[in-house]
């Protein structure tokens, strides 16, 4: 059997070394937070607007764990998630709502929104809530969107109601349901389409196999090249053809020897998905398509840049065209985790049992790409991850598809709910935490969108 051959199991020890020594530092860090007082009424008014939403969410937890659960029986892929949006919407507007569908210029997305008496645009903030709900070919939620989609909703119908009973406290509060997460870049082409328009500042949680407060999300590019060369006989007259899928596999060769030089934070994916048809032509079209990673924008300028260039070197090596097409769907960019809020968040969770740690604390390797972080470079943003899972479970797996529903999952939403609507609760009635964090979120670079870091669509 070949699944019992030992060359097909690949080493855990470095997994397990990994995991004992994560475990080491969460210990640590648990037992230290563990002495230290939650933050208690950072100004007047919080211990009771935090106290009424946790009662809010309480009574929404039928509701919330209800769609969790359906969407989870029900899982669409990226752009398909009709029933999805209309499941959420139908909660939404149980709970008087309106709700727009298919708005910014995607056809299965989602708002809701909410405005206190006296609130201006000009003058007072806007927070959004993120809600992603799309699943995965093949595996369903195992990327546990369905959790992400009731925790948002539930997030944002208690602070809508902790809000409304508390005067004095001018802000709106939208919903957005951002649809093709998973393997695209939905939140991208609603950001085109006018979704952070006059928005302060936007949260969504995502589950995980640990509580972070602030974890490592690198960007991501998506490219395609397409080798063309000439086909001829491979045996009768192999010189008059010009061979493509040789500048394939020398563009493939090169990448994996540009991974000697590269930073730890950087990653490249490649697969050759068009090598020919037969052994005996020449081949006269090949195609790569690639993934390009990196922790830092600016360093995935500089990675993309030097992708671009072996890809064009193979083209001259083999003899042969090469058509290279990026951003067939738009990047995502790394997050830019906002410290700020994510000590807030890590508050939140406090009061629920939960210790949301610091990042540095789980490795950095440990991570994966999230549109969320093209939101993250234009406001202040936090995404956080609730534990669900074993630390052995990863995501994108069957194991998590399993752990994205059940006891732990509930829970995982309704703190989860609790903790966003605690965070922009406090972003509707502390201005300076809202300052803050656009102070820190103006330090770090201050808005920059795909189109300029990549310099797309200019000169």
């Amino acid at each position: 059997m070949a699944d019992s051959d030992p060359r097909l199991t690949p080493s855990t020890a470095f997994l397990e070394h990994t995991r004992a020594s994560v475990a080491r530092r969460v210990e640590t860090f648990t037992a230290r937070a563990g002495r230290t007082r939650p933050p208690g009424e950072d100004y007047p008014g919080q211990a009771a607007l935090w106290a009424a939403i946790d009662a809010h969410v309480g009574s929404l937890a039928p509701d919330l764990t209800a769609l969790a659960e359906d969407l989870h029986g029900h899982p669409e892929t990226a752009f398909e998630e009709f029933r999805s949006r209309d499941a959420l919407a139908d909660l939404l507007r149980g709970h008087d709502q309106d709700v727009e569908v298919g708005v910014h210029g995607v056809a299965t997305s989602l708002r809701a929104e909410w405005a206190a008496p006296g609130f201006d645009a000009a003058r007072h903030p806007t927070v959004a809530v993120m809600s992603e709900y799309d699943a995965l070919p093949g595996i369903g939620h195992a990327c546990g969107h369905n959790i992400i989609a009731a925790a948002g909703a539930g997030a944002y119908l208690a602070a809508v109601r902790a809000l409304a009973e508390t005067p004095g406290a001018p802000v709106r509060v939208s919903l957005l349901g951002t649809p093709a997460e998973e393997g695209h870049s939905g939140k991208e082409y609603m950001i085109r389409g006018g979704m952070l328009t006059d928005v302060d500042a936007a949260v969504m949680v995502h589950p995980f196999s640990y509580d972070i407060a602030s974890h490592t999300w690198i960007g991501r590019r998506v490219l395609t090249a397409r080798y063309r060369g000439v086909p001829a006989h491979a045996s009768s007259q192999p010189f008059m053809g010009r061979n493509a899928l040789d500048a394939a596999t020398l563009a493939y060769q090169g990448i994996g020897l540009m991974r000697q030089q590269m930073p730890p934070s950087d990653r490249v994916h490649a697969v050759i998905s068009d090598g020919g048809e037969r052994p005996s032509v020449v081949p006269g079209e090949a195609e790569l398509t690639i993934y390009v990673r990196s922790q830092l924008a600016d360093a995935l300028q500089d990675l993309s840049a030097r992708v671009d260039d072996i890809l064009r070197g193979a083209a001259l090596m083999a003899g042969v065209a090469v058509e290279i097409d990026w951003d067939p769907h738009p990047a995502s960019l790394p997050i830019r985790n906002n410290q700020t809020l994510a000590r807030r968040w890590a508050g939140t969770q406090a009061r629920l049992g939960r210790v949301a740690m610091p990042g540095g604390i789980v490795p950095d390797s440990l991570a994966a790409s999230t549109d969320f972080g093209n939101v993250s470079h234009l406001v202040p943003g936090i995404h956080p991850m609730v534990k669900v899972a074993p630390e052995s479970v990863a995501l994108h797996t069957e194991a998590f598809e399993r752990c994205s529903r059940g006891p732990a999952a509930d829970r995982a939403t309704l703190d989860s709910a609790a903790g966003l609507a605690q965070v922009v609760a406090d972003l509707a009635r502390d201005p300076d935490l809202l300052a803050d964090a656009r102070k820190e979120f103006d330090a770090a670079g201050g808005p920059v969108g795909v189109d300029e870091l990549f310099n797309l669509g200019g000169d």
